[in-house]
C-alpha cells in the first residue's frame, strides 16, 4: 500500500456538492460513482492547459485532485499535495510556500522573491508565495502541471503550475455541512449552499470555513502555543448566463489568520558547537539546555524563546470571468482579477530565551491586478490557442531585526547598538506583459503536431533602503530593470486508438529577473530552462485502469539561488547552470467493483552543472566527511558542481487503496489506506548534514460509513500514523547567530472524526 496518486474517477457534475463527501485519505476519489463503462473510470476534465480536455487524453504530465480528496484526513492544505502528486516537494519558511516540482521551486527567501511554480485560483495569478498557503476550501479540483509552462503561463512557471478550481453553483439548491473534531482540540467547520436565483440564468453559492486547533508544540519559556491555527475564510460566487453563448462569473473571497503558526524550530548547531553559541554571552539557554537540565530528550516541536512566533495575514480577492462561444468552433475567455494581501510574521533567529538581535519581523503588503484573454478555435483538423495577459503588482515590504544586545559580539557593552537595526525596507512595482499563439494540426487521424511561442516582458522598479547599523551601512536600493524572452514549444502526439496516447515535447521556460525589497543586491537575471519530455497514457482492462508515464530532461541556465553571505546579509545570485532528468509512473484502476488501487513511482536526478559559492563553514576546522573542491575560477569559493539541487529526492514511491464493504439499505463502509516513501533531500546547495531530511515513510488510514445516497457520512481518520518527525524546511542562519539550523516541520500524528451532511 503506497501513497495515493490523484484518482481519475469523478462523481457528480462540475459544480455539484460532491465536496460534502466524507474525508478520506488522499486515495479516496477512486470510490466515486461508476462511469458509463460500468466498472470503468470517468475522465476528469482539466482546464489548466487552457483547453477543457479529458485527463487521459491530455499530452502532458498533469494530475487532478478531486473534491472527495480535499477534506480532513485527505488533502487539507498545500503541503498535502506532495503526498498525492509525483515529484512534488513542499515546505514553508517564514510562512512562505516553498513548492518544488522536479527539483525546481522557490530558492529566493527575500521579500520580493517568487517561486518557479505558477499558482492560480480559477486561472488568476496568486502572486505572493505566502498568499498561496490560504484558501483551501470548497474546491472542485486542483490541477498540477509538471514541467515548464513557457507558453501557457510564461513568467514564473519554469517548474510547473498549480490551478485551484473553486466549486460553481448549479440551478438546483444544494450544499453541504462538514464538521470535524480531532486531537490537539482541532475544530473545523466547513459548508456551502447555492442554487438558482433565476433558474439556470442566475445562480449563486456561498461557502465558508473556520479552523482552530491547539499548537503542535509549546514555547517552553513563555507557555504560548507553537504552530497552532486560528483562521477563517469566506467565498461568494455568482454565475449569470445570457442566452446559450455568454456566461459571466464573479467570485469574491476573503481569508484571515491570527495565530502562532509557522514557528522557527531549532534543530541544533552546525559548524559552531551549542556550547559556543553567542546567546551564552548573555546567559541565554536554548531548548537543548532546557531539556539537558531535566535529563530528557529534546522535543523539537517545542521552542524555547523570549519571542513569540506570530502569524497574522489577511487577503481579499475579486475575480471576474467571462466565457463566450459562437456555439461552434470559436470560444473566448476573459479573466480579470484584483487581490490585496497583507501579512506580519515574527520569529526568533537566536533560538534562545534572551534577546540577541534575533527578533525577525516581516511585513509584506501586496496589491495586484491581472487581465488575461484567451481565444480558442477548434476546427476539423486544425485548432488555434492564443492569448494575451497583463499583470501589475505593488509590493511593500520590511524586514526588521532590532540589534538589541548585539554589542557583545563586538566585545563592546551589550547595549551599544540597541537603538539600531538590520533592516530592508522598500517598494517594488512589477509590470508584466505576455502574448502567445500555438496551433495544432492533425497530420493524420492518429498523428498531431503543435507548434507555438510566447513573448514575455517584465519590468521591475524598486525603491528603498538597506541598513545595518552595526557595520555602519546605509545603502539606497533604488533600481529598475526590464527583461524579455521568447519561449517556443513543439509537441508531437500519437493516438493509435482511443485507449492510447504517446507524446513528445520541447519547451523553453522563463522566470523573470528579480529586484528584492530593500536588497543591496543588483538586479538578479532571469533563469531559463529547455525541457525535453516524452510520455504516454494507456487505458487498460476496458477502461477500468489507467497507466501513465513521463521521462524528462531539463537544461537550466542562471538558476536563482538565495543564501546568507559572510557579511550576514541575505543575498540572491544566479547559479551558472543545472540539469535535471528523471521519470514518473502512475497507475490508477478498479481491481474489482469494490477495490480501487493506485500506485506511483518517480526518479529524479537534479544537479548543479557549474556553480561556485562561499561556504559558511570555511573559517572553521573541517568536519569528518565535509570537504569541497576549490572553485576553478576563485579559490576563495567552493565548487558545487555535481551537488544535488535542494528539495530534490532521488526516489519516491507511493500508492493507496479504497475497499468498499456493501451494507443493507444502500449503505456501505469504506476502508482506505495509503503511504508514501521518499529518499533523502538536502535543503541547501552544500549537500551536508546541516540541512537535510533523511528518507521517511508517511502512512495514513481511514474508515468511513456512507448513508443512503451518501446524504450523510461519518468518517474516522489518522494522518502520519507512525508519528514521523519530518523536517519540511531547514536553513542555516547568519554568522551573527553562529549558523544555527532552524526551520519548519510537517505535522505530527493527527486523527479525528468527521460528520458530513449534503443536500
Amino acid at each position: 500500500m503506497l501513497a495515493a496518486t490523484p484518482a481519475l474517477a469523478q462523481s457528480g457534475s462540475p459544480g455539484s456538492a460532491t465536496t460534502a463527501d466524507v474525508p478520506h485519505p488522499p486515495s479516496a476519489a477512486a470510490t466515486d460513482a461508476q462511469s458509463a463503462q460500468g466498472d470503468g473510470i470517468s475522465d476528469i476534465i482539466v482546464t489548466a492547459t487552457k483547453e477543457a480536455s479529458p485527463l487521459s487524453r491530455t499530452p502532458a504530465a498533469i494530475s487532478a485532485i478531486t473534491a472527495a480528496q480535499l477534506a480532513p484526513g485527505g488533502v487539507q492544505n498545500i503541503a498535502d499535495l506532495q503526498t498525492v502528486v509525483p515529484n512534488v516537494s513542499i515546505g514553508d519558511q517564514f510562512g512562505v510556500n516553498r513548492t518544488f516540482i522536479r527539483g525546481i521551486g522557490l530558492n529566493n527567501f527575500d521579500i520580493g522573491g517568487e517561486g518557479a511554480v505558477a499558482f492560480l485560483q480559477n486561472g488568476a495569478i496568486l502572486a505572493r508565495p505566502a498568499q498561496q498557503l490560504s484558501g483551501f476550501f470548497d474546491l472542485e479540483q486542483i490541477e498540477v502541471l509538471r514541467g515548464p509552462q513557457g507558453i501557457l503561463y510564461g513568467r514564473g512557471a519554469t517548474a510547473g503550475a498549480i490551478n485551484m478550481v473553486t466549486t460553481r453553483p448549479t440551478d438546483e439548491l444544494s450544499g453541504y455541512v462538514r464538521a470535524t473534531y480531532g486531537n490537539y482540540d482541532s475544530q473545523i467547520l466547513e459548508g456551502a449552499i447555492g442554487g438558482g436565483i433565476v433558474g439556470d440564468r442566475l445562480m449563486a453559492r456561498i461557502a465558508g470555513k473556520y479552523e482552530r486547533r491547539d499548537g503542535y508544540g509549546v514555547n517552553l519559556f513563555t507557555g504560548a502555543p507553537v504552530d497552532n491555527r486560528d483562521s477563517y475564510a469566506l467565498r461568494g460566487t455568482l454565475v449569470g448566463k445570457v442566452g446559450d453563448t455568454l456566461t459571466g462569473t464573479l467570485i469574491v473571497d476573503h481569508v484571515r489568520e491570527n495565530d502562532n503558526n509557522y514557528a522557527f524550530h531549532y534543530f541544533g548547531p552546525s559548524v559552531v558547537p551549542d556550547s559556543a553559541l553567542p546567546h551564552k554571552l548573555l546567559g541565554g539557554k536554548s531548548i537543548f539546555d532546557y531539556y539537558a537540565a531535566r535529563g530528557e530528550q529534546p522535543n523539537l516541536r517545542n521552542i524555547y524563546s523570549d519571542q513569540e512566533a506570530i502569524n497574522y495575514r489577511k487577503g481579499t480577492g475579486l475575480t471576474g470571468i467571462i466565457d463566450w462561444t459562437d456555439g461552434g468552433a470559436l470560444s473566448v475567455k476573459s479573466i480579470t482579477a484584483y487581490r490585496a494581501f497583507r501579512r506580519f510574521q515574527r520569529d526568533d533567529l537566536d533560538v534562545s530565551d534572551v534577546w540577541l538581535a534575533g527578533r525577525n519581523d516581516y511585513h509584506e503588503e501586496s496589491k495586484s491586478f491581472s487581465q488575461e484573454v484567451t481565444v480558442n478555435y477548434q476546427g476539423d483538423r486544425f485548432s488555434l490557442l492564443g492569448g494575451a495577459m497583463y499583470f501589475h503588482e505593488k509590493l511593500d515590504g520590511t524586514v526588521l531585526v532590532p540589534t538589541i544586545n548585539l554589542g557583545v559580539l563586538f566585545g563592546l557593552p551589550a547595549n551599544t547598538f540597541d537603538g539600531g537595526a538590520y533592516s530592508q525596507i522598500g517598494t517594488v512595482k512589477i509590470d508584466a506583459f505576455g502574448g502567445y499563439l500555438q496551433g495544432r494540426y492533425d497530420l493524420t487521424d492518429e498523428l498531431s503536431l503543435t507548434v507555438g511561442a510566447r513573448y514575455n516582458y517584465e519590468h521591475r522598479r524598486g525603491n528603498g533602503e538597506f541598513r545595518f547599523d552595526a557595520i555602519g551601512v546605509v545603502i539606497p536600493t533604488d533600481e529598475a530593470k526590464g527583461w524579455s524572452s521568447i519561449t517556443p514549444r513543439v509537441l508531437l502526439e500519437y493516438k493509435p486508438s482511443g485507449q492510447t496516447l504517446f507524446y513528445a515535447s520541447v519547451t523553453k521556460g522563463f522566470k523573470s529577473g528579480v529586484i528584492n525589497v530593500g536588497s543591496a543586491d543588483p538586479a538578479i537575471n532571469p533563469e531559463t530552462v529547455w525541457s525535453y519530455e516524452g510520455g504516454f497514457k494507456q487505458k487498460l482492462a476496458g477502461g477500468r485502469m489507467l497507466l501513465s508515464g513521463a521521462a524528462f530532461y531539463y537544461d537550466y541556465t542562471d538558476l536563482q539561488v538565495s543564501f546568507v553571505n559572510a557579511q550576514n546579509i541575505v543575498q540572491t545570485i544566479n547559479a551558472a547552470s543545472a540539469r535535471n532528468f528523471g521519470g514518473e509512473l502512475e497507475f490508477e484502476g478498479k481491481v474489482s467493483r469494490n477495490l480501487s488501487l493506485n500506485l506511483n513511482a518517480s526518479y529524479l536526478n537534479a544537479e548543479f552543472k557549474q556553480f561556485c559559492n562561499a561556504y559558511y563553514g570555511a573559517a572553521f576546522p573541517a568536519r569528518p566527511g565535509i570537504s569541497y573542491a576549490a572553485c576553478p575560477t576563485d579559490p576563495a569559493l567552493v565548487d558545487l558542481s555535481g551537488k544535488r539541487l535542494p528539495n530534490a529526492p532521488r526516489f519516491s514511491v507511493g500508492g493507496g487503496f479504497d475497499f468498499d464493504v456493501p451494507l443493507p439499505n444502500d449503505t456501505r463502509l469504506t476502508f482506505s489506506g495509503d503511504a508514501k516513501y521518499q529518499t533523502k533531500v538536502f535543503f541547501s546547495e552544500f549537500n551536508n548534514r546541516d540541512a537535510e531530511q533523511g528518507a521517511f515513510t508517511m502512512l495514513n488510514a481511514a474508515v468511513t460509513y456512507h448513508g443512503p445516497d451518501d446524504r450523510y457520512t461519518i468518517g474516522g481518520w489518522v494522518k502520519n500514523l507512525t508519528n514521523e518527525f519530518v523536517i519540511a524546511n531547514n536553513i542555516v542562519s547568519a554568522g551573527t547567530f553562529a549558523y544555527v539550523r532552524v526551520g519548519s516541520l510537517l505535522p505530527p500524528r493527527t486523527y479525528g472524526l468527521t460528520l458530513s451532511l449534503k443536500f
